[in-house]
């Protein structure tokens, strides 16, 4: 498995943020500042990022995740480990998908962090994602079952988080 640094974290690279407080930069150096205008600061636990875009930056994955909803183009400070970088590549598949159907939310990790999980190609399981949260929102295509709606999402999503199968197959095959 390959260490990150502040020498190799951005290159082709996955990693989830965790927001921390913005006042970081008043007590501590930047040592690092793109063209794009994003600050980092390194220590030896990992790094900060201080950024008004996440997501695909550059040719890696980084996510920033809140307590609250955060809105696009804002800047925000965020915080990762560096044991919490993983090589991205579109060669191997790398992802999985998790859902909480309590609260109806879904998302995708890196296979690093849990074991014995189905995965998927970085931009299959971002394709499912957003088919899921289709899913969750939507309650018309579940008029054609004689399943309770719960019940149906849940059954249909857990064969399609486990397998390669198109959501229409997966829906056909339960009839």
């Amino acid at each position: 498995m390959k260490i990150y640094n502040r020498s190799n974290f951005f290159k082709h690279t996955f990693c989830d943020f965790k927001k921390v407080n913005q006042k970081f930069f008043d007590e501590n150096q930047v040592h690092f500042k793109s063209k794009a205008g994003s600050q980092y600061s390194y220590t030896e636990e990992g790094v900060y990022r201080y950024s008004n875009h996440w997501g695909r930056v550059a040719n890696c994955r980084w996510r920033l995740y809140s307590d609250k909803k955060l809105k696009n183009q804002k800047s925000y400070l965020g915080f990762a480990k560096w044991s919490g970088f993983y090589a991205l590549n579109e060669t191997e598949k790398q992802f999985y998908i998790s859902v909480d159907f309590e609260n109806m939310d879904v998302d995708f990790h890196h296979k690093g962090t849990k074991e014995d999980v189905f995965v998927f190609f970085a931009e299959t399981a971002q394709k499912k994602v957003i088919q899921i949260r289709k899913l969750f929102l939507d309650d018309k295509w579940a008029k054609y079952f004689d399943t309770e709606i719960a019940l149906l999402r849940k059954n249909i999503i857990l064969k399609y988080i486990n397998s390669n199968k198109s959501l229409l197959e997966i829906k056909n095959n339960q009839k």
